[in-house]
């Protein structure tokens, strides 16, 4: 048997390692971007909280993702805190890539023309609706490229997760690998797995930036 069928008959591990990627990586994202829309909000608002926000952004920009992973499953096991290996890497991912949201929107923020901003308030909208509907739509549409990075970072994140024992695709790979001795052929099929995953995010980013220039809000 070659090692490309012993990798096509262990296809259920790698698939399994598959749905569990796409699964941490949609639903951290998912997370990890209302993190950040809520932290860019808090930071509008002022205060010593903003002042926090601040320090908290800075932490987790200057933090490795693993070296935050392991403190959520090892570090909070040994203060009584437990947490699957599933559910501290979701966490993980949420907090880490949430930090990055909020600081590439903040950015955006800081460069964006006031006019719209001004017209809602002169038409007596609250601050969270000019928040929802006027600002934050603009920022995701001036930002899409940025966002697109930080989303295939994300991915690449999830592979980490292997260290704390998530079955993900890294970790199913090398678990094939480990037990047919085929590292080659195991990690060429991760490989493209992962390349196929990036290219749908990059046309999903491609749309976005389609859907902002018919609107006036890019360039491009």
């Amino acid at each position: 048997m070659s090692e490309w069928s012993i990798v096509w008959e262990a296809r259920s591990t790698i698939l399994s390692g598959l749905w569990l990627t796409c699964w941490l990586f949609t639903a951290s994202i998912l997370g990890a971007f209302m993190l950040g829309c809520l932290m860019l909000y808090l930071l509008e608002r002022g205060g010593a909280l903003a002042w926090l926000l601040r320090g908290f952004i800075n932490t987790m920009r200057a933090l490795p993702f693993l070296v935050l992973a392991y403190l959520l499953y090892y570090g909070l096991s040994q203060l009584g805190l437990r947490m699957n290996a599933v559910t501290a890497g979701l966490l993980a991912m949420i907090i880490y890539h949430g930090a990055y949201f909020a600081e590439i929107l903040r950015g955006s923020r800081l460069v964006l023309p006031p006019g719209s901003i001004e017209a809602a308030q002169a038409h007596g909208f609250m601050p969270g609706s000019i928040f929802l509907h006027i600002i934050l739509p603009q920022l995701l549409l001036r930002t899409r490229p940025l966002i697109g990075n930080q989303l295939i970072y994300a991915l690449k994140d999830t592979s980490f997760l292997a260290i704390i024992t998530v079955q993900e695709l890294t970790a199913a790979a090398n678990a094939v690998q480990a037990t047919y001795f085929i590292p080659m052929p195991a990690f060429v099929v991760v490989i493209l797995l992962y390349w196929a995953i990036t290219a749908c995010l990059e046309l999903a980013v491609s749309k976005a930036g389609i859907f902002g220039k018919a609107r006036g809000f890019e360039n491009v």
